[in-house]
């Protein structure tokens, strides 16, 4: 929706009108008079597992990750989230707290909508409803594809669908194949769930290959044909 500047409330609501219109004059009043924005630093906390929801938040700039607590304290990388999108409500609608966390992979903004706001607009809006399932839909789709890649594929299968996700989800640089998110090694692993050592293998062996170039957490997709095969072959 916007690069990291500032962004006024009304063209927050203009993008929710977008997405969720169209909105008339109260509704968008309502929305103008509840929300709040707010920016995080990298590696800060949006929310906690555990913690009861009771906003809905959409991001402005920036990306998010949503992520869980696994064994050991490694972290599972579930999904991302990108620009315009609306995250962090399932909880609400589920009667139940948050199973998961969200932190800023790097410096973001994010608007904050209380549930009531949300739900007060969802019982006079028909539009507001068939946006929250069809978003709720194509997550749980997402996330039985995840599930079997994530248990079922070798760490190459795993890795290679990583890297493919990320151009899916955030795009390319201006050089048409440098990926345009830069994310550590360790959360690329919590992203494909392996270890981080085997991740800077994997890498390795496919910088070696000429499947990618690595210049530091910059990683340039070299063979994309390539990536997609050893993806799908697992």
């Amino acid at each position: 929706m916007a690069a990291q500047r500032e962004v006024s409330k009304g063209e927050v609501i203009q993008e929710l009108d977008r997405l969720w219109g169209p909105l008339n004059e109260e509704q968008q009043k309502l929305l103008a008079s509840s929300m709040t924005l707010h920016k995080y630093k990298k590696n800060e906390i949006l929310y906690k597992d555990s913690e009861s929801p009771n906003e809905l938040m959409f991001l402005i700039f920036g990306k998010v990750k949503i992520y869980k607590d696994g064994i050991g304290g490694r972290n599972q990388i579930l999904r991302v989230i990108k620009p315009s999108e609306c995250f962090a409500y399932r909880a609400f609608f589920a009667n139940e707290d948050y199973k998961t966390a969200g932190s800023a992979l790097e410096s973001c903004m994010v608007a904050l909508i209380p549930m009531t706001t949300v739900v007060s607009i969802l019982k006079k809006n028909y539009n507001l409803s068939i946006y929250f399932i069809r978003h709720l839909s194509k997550e749980l789709g997402a996330s039985d594809d995840r599930t079997v890649n994530l248990t079922q594929k070798h760490i190459r299968g795993r890795l290679a669908e990583a890297l493919i996700f990320l151009r899916d989800s955030y795009g390319l640089e201006e050089d048409g194949s440098t990926l345009s998110i830069y994310l550590s090694r360790e959360d690329l692993a919590n992203l494909s769930n392996m270890t981080t050592s085997n991740a800077i293998r994997t890498l390795s062996a496919f910088a070696n290959e000429k499947l990618i170039a690595i210049d530091g957490r910059k990683i340039k997709l070299m063979n994309e044909q390539e990536l997609q095969r050893i993806s799908e072959l697992g």
